[in-house]
Order: structure tokens, then sequence, then C-alpha cells
């Protein structure tokens, strides 16, 4: 058992509000500078919706992640061989226009106008050429748009469905959307640290955060076509590769990432996962149905005797494990089973897991006005979101996996609504004490809802200054990602 420890998160999509602070936030911080202004480490998108960039889900244009035949595991960008000849030439980058061109205002043109009978406006100018454009997309084009024909129509996880279900989400009696924060997943499995010809990109040992060395980089661009999540960006005016970097300065020196701190539906949770590392390839090679379950079952007990011992062999310290057993991010993942992971088919094995949003209440309209008397509060069949749509999202097309999760998310609500409301029959009440027992219910509602950010955000302190560098020396970790690095092994905290 080669025991792992990685700073991992929940998002909890019943409480984004999809505000964009997040955003804002992490713009300010790291990517307000020239060459960046396009880049969003943190973006929140509207689902249905094609998203930023524009098609990222579709992995047929930009062959990000991985591809497995059940015996053997490759890039679909292609291995060493074909990476070294698109080097100079990689069509499957995505472009400007799939992101956006970036753009500001000619704000002297308020303030210097000469006095007229007219209102002055300040004309849009593009932040690379500096020349007058006509915006046509943006980070967050589609906001709302969760029910259009022109962005929701081509999201690429309504493959499968029928019209029928399509009709669900599209009907304007029936509209329904909900955002979808989005960051870097600091993947297991991660694509781009193994696909970067010079081995610039790597996941530090010690709590799993994936990084660009900006000494070794030389702005190939793989990284970026090898993400399936398009989260690894190339700045236009270093000629570098970047990402999210999970605030780790800030990290280090015991405050939580910029986004977390921010966060106004306070949706985000942070704790260490504990994992074995040996299953890593075994795991990413086995049906995209079952992937979701498989990436659970990687995750490791924190109070097992057998996985501590695992553990300090490693070299995985004690306040690491103490961090561990507090952690809410294993609760809602690996004990209560109602966090799932992002397209787990795309086989990189992220470490970013989503609540999915709780579907709709149904009420029942009669002479225009609702009846609440007689709401479902837990028809799955009747659901205003496509379970196969959600599948398709968070359990690889699995919708036994999804409709598992939401049993027992209704089980909660009815609960709960039987405690607070009391209009919930007793009957409907035993049965979701069997999804669920009142006092995981509990547990999942404090979790959800009560908690203070200590409890949401759990981390360990780095000691960054007692700890070993992820990588002493570059000769040591010669292997399998890359041309020659490999990741680095865990490393005491």
């Amino acid at each position: 058992m080669n025991v792992r420890a990685q700073i991992s998160s929940v998002f909890h999509l019943d409480k984004c509000i999809g505000c964009h602070t997040c955003s804002v936030t992490c713009k300010n911080l790291w990517t307000d500078r020239k060459g960046a202004e396009y880049m969003w480490w943190n973006n929140v998108e509207t689902k249905p919706g094609t998203g930023y960039p524009t098609q990222w889900e579709n992995q047929e244009h930009s062959k990000g992640g991985w591809k497995s035949d059940g015996n053997s595991l490759e890039l679909r960008s292609g291995g060493k061989g074909k990476s070294l000849l698109n080097v100079f030439h990689n069509p499957n980058l995505p472009t400007l226009d799939d992101y956006y061109e970036p753009w500001t205002y000619r704000y002297d043109d308020l303030f210097n106008a000469p006095a007229g009978k007219g209102q002055p406006t300040a004309r849009p100018v593009s932040m690379i050429t500096g020349k007058p454009i006509d915006p046509q997309a943006g980070p967050n084009w589609d906001d709302d748009l969760g029910g259009s024909k022109l962005y929701a129509a081509n999201d690429p996880s309504l493959e499968g469905l029928s019209d029928e279900e399509k009709q669900q989400l599209f009907a304007t009696e029936k509209m329904a959307f909900f955002y979808l924060p989005r960051r870097c997943n600091h993947c297991m499995n991660a694509a781009c640290v193994a696909s970067c010809p010079s081995g610039a990109i790597y996941k530090r040992g010690e709590d799993g955060i994936v990084l660009v060395n900006q000494e070794k980089c030389r702005g190939w661009r793989m990284c970026v076509s090898a993400c399936p999540y398009k989260k690894v960006y190339y700045n236009w005016s270093v000629g570098k590769s970047e990402k999210c970097i999970s605030c780790y300065p800030r990290v280090e020196s015991g405050e939580i990432p910029g986004c977390y701190a921010s966060c106004v539906g306070r949706i985000r949770y942070m704790g260490v996962l504990l994992y074995d590392a040996d299953k890593i390839k075994s795991t990413a090679m086995i049906p995209a149905k079952e992937l979701a379950a498989a990436q659970r079952d990687m995750i490791l007990d924190p109070s097992d005797p057998a996985v501590i011992s695992a553990a300090r062999s490693s070299g995985i310290a004690e306040h690491v494990l103490n961090a561990a057993r507090r952690s809410p991010v294993y609760r809602f993942v690996k004990e209560w089973k109602i966090a799932l992971p992002l397209h787990p088919e795309f086989r990189t094995l992220p470490m970013i897991f989503y609540v999915p949003p709780l579907l709709p209440v149904l009420a029942k309209v009669e002479n225009g006005v609702a009846n609440m008397a007689e709401a479902s509060f837990s028809s799955l069949e009747q659901a205003r979101l496509p379970l196969r749509y959600l599948a398709n999202l968070f359990a690889g097309g699995n919708e036994m996996e999804i409709t598992a999760v939401y049993r027992r998310l209704i089980a909660v609500r009815l609960q709960r609504r039987a405690a607070t409301v009391g209009d919930i029959a007793a009957a409907d009440v035993t049965a979701a004490q069997q999804e669920v027992n009142a006092e995981m219910a509990n547990a999942i509602y404090r979790m959800s809802a009560l908690t203070s950010m200590q409890e949401r955000i759990v981390l360990p302190p780095l000691n960054r200054e007692m700890s070993i560098e992820a990588v002493v020396d570059p000769h040591e970790y010669r292997g399998s990602a890359g041309f020659g690095i490999r990741q680095a092994p865990a490393r005491r905290w």
C-alpha cells in the first residue's frame, strides 16, 4: 500500500448562487497581468451550456485526458512520439476564439470628451492588440442561459438524451439550470503532467498540488491540449504555461485559498484525503461507468490502523493524519457517498468532487397558482434535470450511481422538512430513513448548512521549511511521465 496525502475539495452545487465572486478574487490575485488577460483559473459556468472555453468537454476535438481499452492506458493526444511530432504544430489546441479576446474600455473617452448634447461612451478595445473590437464572447457569456438553443443545446453532456429528456430542460415551463464552478482538479493521474515534453509540470508529493516549473517550461503547450478540463493556459507574453496553484503560498502561510475565502454561498469544502497510489493505473483503466465508484474505493480510511501504519511508512506526519480524520471531504465522498468527480471518464482521477444540485421541487399548478400542498419532493421519475444528463457529468454515464446519490439527498430533504415543517407523511419519513438514517441525515444537513469556516476548511500546518522539496535530484525520478519525469513520491510535511 503506497499511501499518499492530498489536499482535496468538495463543491456543493445546491449552494452556488452564480455570483462569480470566486472568479473575480482569483483574477485579482493571480491573472491580472499581461498575457493572462483571458485566463480564468476559476470560472463559474451555467449548465447546461458550452462553458469556458467553448466545448471544453468535447474530447474528440481537443484530445484531452486518457483513453483505455482495458489493457493499456494512453493519452488521447498521443504518446511521446506523437508529442514530438506536434511540438511545432499542435492541431488540438484551443484557439483564442474558444476562450474570448479580452477587452477593456477607453475610459478616457468618458472624462475627456468635449461638451455636447449626446452621452459619451467608452469604446471597447482589445487588451491584446489595443484596437477597437466588438466583443462576441466572454468567460461567462452564456450566464443564466440554461435553456437557450444557442448555448445549452450545444452542451456535449446532452449526448444520449432522448428528445423527451431534452424537452425537460428546454421547455419554457420546465426550464432549469444550475451553476458549475470549475478550477484545476489537481488530479491523481494528471494528463498535463504526463504530456509535458520538458517535465516542467509536476505533482507535489506532500500535498498533491500540480504546479508548472516556470524555469523548465518551454511553452510547447502539450499540457493545454492534454488537460481535458482546459485548466492549463498559455501566457502569450512570457511564453510559458500557467495554471491554478491552489493558492499554495497562502496555504503555506496558514491562510486558505482566495476563492474559498471569498465564496459567498459557502459551497467550498477542503480537507486531506489519503489514497493508495499503487491503484492509480488499474483504476484509470476500468470501464467509464465504474470509474466514479472505483475512485471512491481508492480513498483510504484515515482511522484504519493498517492505513495509519502504511501512511507513517510513506512519510506522512501525524498532524496530516489528524487533519485527514477531520476532513469534510472524506465525509462527503467516502462516508456519505454524495459527492462525485466531474467527468470521471476522462480518467485523470480528479480530486475535486461535486454534490450534484438537488432536483427542483415540483408543484401542481391549478388556475395559475402553484399548489405546494401537493408538491413532489421525492420524484426522480419527474425530475426537471434529467438523470441521464447529470450522470454524463458526474458518473461517466452511470445513471445508477447518480440515482443512489439523489436518493440520499432526497432522504435528507424529506427528514429535514418533516422536522421543520411537519407536512411529510410518517410512511415517507420511514422510507427516507431506510436510505439515510436520522443521525447521518442530521450530519449531512449540519455540514451543508450550519458549519463554520473551520469545519468546512480543515488543513494541516504544512511546515514547508521542514519538508523535503518534491524533487531533490532530477535524475532520481526519471521514468514514466512526460519525457523522463515522473511524479515525486510522498514526502514528509
